[in-house]
């Protein structure tokens, strides 16, 4: 038997914001211990023999997936890159496709990076039970255990038993978000569990019930993996046959439809960590519970979420509030309202701030830059190369740039010369003057970036040879 996961790192985690942007959701952040959830999702299979996992996410965060991986030297069996979200429904599929080449049939388990277990060992055990329902054909999805009438999730309502030994139960119903005396209902009645969007099934079997259930979904996919490239450890589907593809969850696709639907319940201290209040439900808390993180002075305050990564906040006589700082973005909410954080994050997005796509500091496959300061005709930056790195040769129209280097060393390319400029040490870059630089170095670069003109914008750049992205 052959399991390979497969681990869905789209998505965007508005709800989290300003911790989480649209380019560094909230996947990519470490919100609980020192690990970030995608890689707490990986170790988490520690404990479940498997194949090399495979992972969905879009385009924009393939370095991130990459290097968080390479991080903890966590091995893959490939990325694959949406060109932009279709929903799970098109994604597993994908997956499936991928899993099927060499006339292989594994089977699949299909987790999202972006949920919170805290029991690993009752997770693994979940997984044993659904292993051989998987390769008997059955669609298997896991039910959490519900512990409170939660009104922000679906539910999952258990049918006869599946399985002698009262693990597992035939899917009656899949039923949506309900009301709060409805959940209330639920939760006493004992036959309902979340519905934690997590899957197992024979790769065969989903693409057997996506085509007949939803063949156009099945047709557009097949031909969007058909005509894939693959670019090192990037698997990249035909952007315009994928573009094609309708948009469509696994359960509206095919586990409502399908005859097959098991649920095997998981009590494992499940949370999709949604939003703040609820990340303060699953964290540890002091004894008068609050939750600090970072430089913080809490005096005569309760039940509050704090997070001051860059500076001291402090906090006198509060209740109940979510305050989390950013270099470039203060959120102060009531525990109770944070729902509406996804209001503030529309608003950013209509009005294209820069607050709703990305932190002050922007990682790149090379290293990363942190915007320091800015006026009316210069720009400022500080910007960290990893060893061995090179940023993509370019030029402006607009601008001129002067780089001092902190520490490390630099070799840089401009025009047709190359310089090797050392710590205390600067070189100017003109207006239309191709330039790059890398990292010759054993250690970290650092350089502070001036750039000076009438237009500083990050559009105002051609790329001539691009060596995994400029800035």
């Amino acid at each position: 038997m052959s399991l390979i996961p497969v681990i869905m790192a789209g998505g965007s985690g508005s709800r989290l914001w300003p911790m989480s942007r649209a380019h560094y959701p909230k996947q990519f952040l470490s919100l609980i211990g020192r690990k970030t959830m995608l890689q707490e999702t990986v170790q988490r299979l520690d404990k479940v023999k498997h194949s090399p996992v495979s992972l969905i996410c879009n385009e924009e965060h393939r370095f991130l997936v990459a290097e968080q991986l390479r991080q903890h030297n966590m091995p893959h069996s490939g990325i694959i890159l949406e060109p932009f979200g279709r929903n799970t429904a098109p994604a597993v599929a994908l997956a499936a496709l991928k899993a099927i080449e060499n006339e292989q049939d594994p089977t699949l388990l299909v987790l999202a990076a972006d949920h919170l277990i805290e029991c690993d060992e009752s997770f693994s055990q979940a997984i044993e039970v659904a292993i051989p329902l998987a390769e008997s054909g059955k669609l298997v999805t896991f039910g959490v255990v519900p512990n409170k009438p939660e009104t922000a999730y679906g539910y999952i309502k258990r049918g006869s038993e599946a399985a002698d030994d009262e693990k597992a139960y035939l899917v009656q119903a899949f039923v949506e978000k309900p009301s709060l005396d409805l959940a209330k209902t639920y939760l006493d009645s004992g036959n309902y569990d979340w519905n934690s969007g997590m899957f197992m099934f024979k790769a065969s079997r989903y693409l057997e019930e996506l085509e007949k259930f939803r063949p156009d979904i099945m047709t557009a996919v097949k031909k969007a993996y058909d005509g894939a490239t693959c670019d090192l450890d990037f698997i990249r589907p035909d952007m315009g046959c994928f573009m094609e593809c309708p948009e469509e969850s696994i359960d509206y696709a095919v586990m409502e439809n399908t005859n097959d639907a098991v649920v095997v319940p998981l009590d494992a201290g499940w949370s999709d960590v949604g939003s703040w209040s609820s990340l303060w439900e699953v964290s540890k808390k002091d004894q008068h519970e609050n939750i600090i993180r970072g430089d913080v002075l809490a005096e005569n305050s309760s039940r509050c979420y704090i997070n001051a990564p860059e500076r001291l906040i402090a906090a006198v006589g509060v209740e109940d509030l979510i305050i989390v700082d950013t270099k470039d973005a203060l959120l102060v909410a009531h525990r109770k309202k944070v729902q509406d954080v996804k209001n503030i994050v529309s608003y950013l997005k209509k009005e294209n701030r820069t607050e709703f796509r990305h932190h002050r500091e922007v990682y790149r496959p090379w290293g990363k830059h942190d915007h320091i300061a800015d006026g009316e005709r210069y720009h400022v930056k500080k910007v960290y190369v990893k060893p061995g790195q090179k940023t993509a040769m370019q030029l402006h129209y607009h601008r001129s740039e002067h780089w001092i280097v902190v520490s490390g060393t630099a070799k840089v390319y401009k025009g047709s010369n190359i310089h090797t400029i050392s710590e205390n040490e600067s070189i100017y870059i003109p207006i239309g003057v191709e330039h790059c630089f890398e990292n010759p170095g054993k250690v970290p670069l650092e350089i502070i970036e001036v750039r000076t003109g009438a237009y500083l914008e990050e559009d105002d750049i051609l790329r001539i040879q691009d060596e995994g992205e400029g800035y």
